[in-house]
């Protein structure tokens, strides 16, 4: 079993957004619920880091699953996004991507 420093050593996702009131508001991606804010950046990433520790600490004492971020090298990709373009450009990346022998002609 895992112990809180191993959590803490792992590469979560850590969202940021500052409000209307200049604060800074930041969460980790993966741990619902784990939150903070600061005055300045600095302050928010501080303050999420004693955060963090404190959901996975209440986490493991009761027993409930800690998840972990997903692996960049594990995550699966496509190779496609959807994206709105003009008319002409659509033509254009559908064309070039035809040469590459990566898409069919969709119009």
């Amino acid at each position: 079993m895992k112990k809180i420093e191993d959590y803490l050593k792992l590469p979560y996702t850590l969202e940021l957004k500052k409000e209307g009131d200049g604060s800074y508001f930041i969460s980790v991606k993966e741990l619902e619920g784990c939150f903070s804010v600061g005055d300045t950046v600095e302050e928010a990433l501080v303050m999420i880091e004693d955060a963090k520790e404190t959901w996975i600490s209440y986490s493991l004492e009761k027993g409930l699953p800690i998840p972990e971020p997903e692996s960049i090298d594990t995550k699966s990709y496509s190779g496609k996004f959807i994206v709105r373009v003009t008319p002409e450009l659509h033509k254009k990346l559908s064309l070039q991507a035809k040469s590459y022998g990566v898409s069919k002609l969709l119009c």
